[in-house]
This record gives C-alpha cells, sequence and structure tokens, in this order.
C-alpha cells in the first residue's frame, strides 16, 4: 500500500510570522443596503497587534542604514502595543529594551513587554485616563534615555520607517478584496498604518476615499482641543508629525461609548474579539458603509486582540 505523501511544510522564523492577516467580511452588523464591509484582522500577527510590522520595519531599516547594531540599546515611547512589538522583535534580535509607558494602559500590555525582556519604565497617569500631557510627558522621558551611549531611539512619531512597515496592510488587503476598496477608514496614533494603507489602496484606486478616525472628546485633527479619553493607541492629544493631509480624505470624530459598544458586539454577533480601537474603527466604517450603500467597499482593521483588555471594564460593562 503506498503511503500517503505529505507535502513538505516551511518552517518561519517568528519574525516572519508577522503579516498576511486573513480578512473576513461582516455579516451581521452591517445595515441593510449598506457596501460591503471588509475587516483585516491584526491580532492574528505575533503579539496580538498591528504594531508588530511597524516595529519589524523599525528595527531592519535601522538595521540596514547601520544606525542600529548588535550590541545597543533600543528605546521608545508607547501606549503599549508598541512597546509589547518592540520587546517582541528585540527579543529574537538580541537587543536590550528600554521602554517608557503608563499605568493608563492596559496591565496585560504592560506584563507582556516585561514578558518578553523589556525594561518597563512608567510614567504615571492622571486616574487612569489618557490626559493631553501624557504623550509629551512619556517622550520627554525616552528622550533622556535615548541620551545614553550605545543606544537607539525608534521614536515611532518622528520615524517614517513605521510607514513602511505598514504599507503591507495596503498591499495585502488590495490583493484580499476582490474590487475596488472605496473607503478605507482607520483610527490616528502615530499615524502610520492610515499612511501605509492609504499610500497602498490609492496606488490601485485613485478614486478611494481615506477617513482618518479619532476619538470625539480628543478631536485635535479636527480642530478641537485636546481631552481625555480610554482609548489605548490613538487620540494621542497633538496632530502626529506623520499625518499627511495630502493623504486622507474626511477626519471623523467616533463617541468612545460607540466604540466600546461595538468591540462588545462584534464579539457576540461576529465573532471577533478585539479591543476599543477596533470597536471605533467598525463603528466609523458601518457608518460610511450606509452613507455609500450598496454595490460598494468599506474596509478598516481590527487593530488588536481584546485578550489584552479582559483585566480592565471593556468587556465586564
Amino acid at each position: 500500500m503506498q503511503r500517503e505523501r505529505i507535502p513538505p511544510v516551511s518552517v518561519l522564523s517568528p519574525l516572519e510570522a508577522i503579516g498576511m492577516t486573513p480578512v473576513v467580511q461582516l455579516r451581521k452588523v452591517v445595515p441593510s443596503h449598506a457596501a460591503d464591509v471588509f475587516v483585516k484582522l491584526e491580532y492574528f500577527n505575533t503579539t496580538g497587534s498591528y504594531k508588530d510590522r511597524m516595529a519589524l520595519a523599525m528595527i531592519e531599516e535601522a538595521e540596514a542604514r547601520g544606525d542600529l547594531k548588535p550590541g545597543m540599546t533600543v528605546v521608545e515611547y508607547t501606549g503599549g502595543s508598541t512597546g509589547s512589538s518592540l520587546a517582541f522583535v528585540c527579543a529574537v534580535k538580541g537587543y536590550r529594551f528600554k521602554v517608557v509607558s503608563s499605568d493608563a494602559f492596559a496591565k496585560e500590555k504592560l506584563d507582556t513587554m516585561i514578558a518578553f525582556g523589556a525594561e518597563l519604565h512608567i510614567v504615571h497617569s492622571e486616574g487612569g485616563k489618557v490626559t493631553p500631557d501624557l504623550t509629551p510627558r512619556m517622550i520627554r522621558q525616552a528622550e533622556i534615555f535615548a541620551e545614553e551611549e550605545g543606544t537607539y531611539f525608534t521614536n515611532q512619531l518622528h520615524n517614517p520607517d513605521a510607514i513602511v512597515g505598514y504599507r503591507t496592510i495596503g498591499k495585502e488587503l488590495v490583493q484580499q478584496i476582490k474590487g475596488n476598496i472605496d473607503v478605507f477608514c482607520g483610527g490616528v496614533g502615530t499615524s502610520g498604518m492610515l499612511m501605509g494603507v492609504a499610500q497602498e489602496v490609492k496606488r490601485s484606486h485613485s478614486g478611494a476615499r481615506i477617513v482618518a478616525l479619532e476619538p470625539s472628546t480628543s478631536a485635535v485633527i479636527s480642530g478641537h482641543d485636546a481631552g481625555t479619553h480610554h482609548i489605548e493607541g490613538i487620540g494621542i492629544g497633538f496632530v502626529p508629525p506623520l499625518l499627511d493631509d495630502e493623504l486622507y480624505d474626511e477626519v471623523r470624530a467616533v463617541d468612545e461609548g460607540e466604540a466600546r459598544r461595538m468591540a462588545r458586539l462584534l464579539a457576540k454577533e461576529e465573532g471577533i474579539f478585539a479591543g476599543i480601537s477596533s470597536g471605533l474603527n467598525i463603528a466609523a466604517a458601518l457608518q460610511l458603509a450606509e452613507e455609500i450603500g450598496e454595490g460598494k467597499r468599506v474596509a478598516t482593521v481590527a487593530v488588536d486582540t481584546g485578550l489584552k483588555y479582559l483585566a480592565g471594564d471593556l468587556y465586564s460593562e
């Protein structure tokens, strides 16, 4: 009897497992007579976040230029997911990682950085809230660490290498969704994801509309004052330097309560278990889908896994 031949399996390094995340079409929460809505499930990346793409690009682009060499220490400030991703990449590549974060962000994210061997420094928040002064205080502390000899400061808010990493989301979306993407929307933190995806989506379809999203209580890109909120990773209190206003067509503010309700609804109705910023992205995507109507396509991303938020109140409300 002839034995069944098993095809060879490609063995990857942990870093090669980043990317090529699946895309799903929403079925239950989309309003009638609305456009099709597609969501790229970025929590399939190694640390459960799309920040893995950015972290890998910032490290490998710096290595290619010779700015980052063996034995050096990587320094960054982070709301959590970037720190987890950089800690992971640095662990694999053998770099020491010194990271500045805050108790305003999910404990699961802080613990993940430590698990990957990062040296974590906490900047205390006001009652666990993301206030307008929090990110600047974190940046100042990271800048102090970056003055030490033998360090490389990834400096995500000012680093165009981040966009290089996020272009892969746009390239994959164009390949995975049959037909043109009419609208892409995404929350703005560093703005790297929105900028990277916008470049690729507009290259594929020049008529694509790109919508930048932010919390309604801190809608600074829309021209309002910075305020407080509990949506990690976006709404940093000022317009990020990498945000190019020629690459997006509209800014839309989304209510935090709606983002939270959508995150919980997605888990129950669509089986998408994600965080608050993902709820914000998809709440806006549904609004846009209803506005542009049937026969069109709206795309966005589920940013990270809901497992990062179980210690908080998102899924206990």
